[in-house]
């Protein structure tokens, strides 16, 4: 009994392990998925990535209350949302973190979130995490830029230093922001995004 109990437990693990394996994020030059799925919004009102989209794009921001990597990071990112909507570009968060929606990262406490850090932009409910499945987002805070053609164009963190904001010598989002609206290629695609993993359902 004690064996198939443990290799019970093993094959449970190891289906965790591999589900989290396959979430793999998508390449920048590819369409943004789920574009049209509407999510509830700490205004109570259904909004989807397309809603959030303005003249030049949408940015699509994975993140939460509690990750101290987004707690920390929260001036970089109300900087960055204001620069982004100051240049018509969209904003919307998605909390993801559907293993702790009945603590800290519930509605209701993410609404207290919103308050309290002044949101002028969309900050909403990832039911079970779909979305960032379909993104193949794992962290927070975890960025993508999406064009108004609706392809994704830079992935990942706002600048070089995640995890020291004195440390900041490149705010590659900046700079693909300044490059999507010129109508330029982005000359950096791609960094590595810094944070907790998304705390998904087993």
């Amino acid at each position: 009994m004690k064996r198939i109990l443990i290799f019970s437990f093993l094959g449970l693990l190891t289906g965790k392990i591999i589900a989290q394996k396959n979430i793999q994020s998508l390449p920048v030059g590819t369409k943004a998925p789920m574009v049209d799925v509407k999510m509830k919004d700490v205004s109570d009102k259904m909004v989807s990535i397309k809603d959030a989209m303005l003249d030049n794009g949408v940015l699509v921001m994975f993140s939460c209350n509690t990750c101290p990597y987004v707690i920390k990071n929260q001036d970089r990112t109300k900087q960055i949302a204001n620069y982004a909507v100051q240049n018509k570009l969209g904003v919307i968060i998605l909390n993801s973190n559907e293993a702790q929606r009945n603590a800290d990262d519930s509605f209701d406490a993410m609404k207290k979130y919103a308050k309290s850090q002044d949101y002028n932009y969309h900050y909403v409910v990832d039911a079970n995490a779909s979305v960032a499945d379909a993104f193949g987002a794992t962290r927070t805070p975890e960025i993508f830029l999406i064009n108004k053609e609706g392809t994704i164009v830079y992935k990942g963190a706002i600048d070089d230093s995640p995890a020291d904001a004195t440390q900041v010598k490149t705010i590659f989002l900046k700079e693909a922001i300044n490059e999507v609206v010129a109508g330029k290629p982005i000359t950096v695609k791609e960094s590595k995004s810094i944070g907790c993993t998304i705390k998904r359902k087993a």
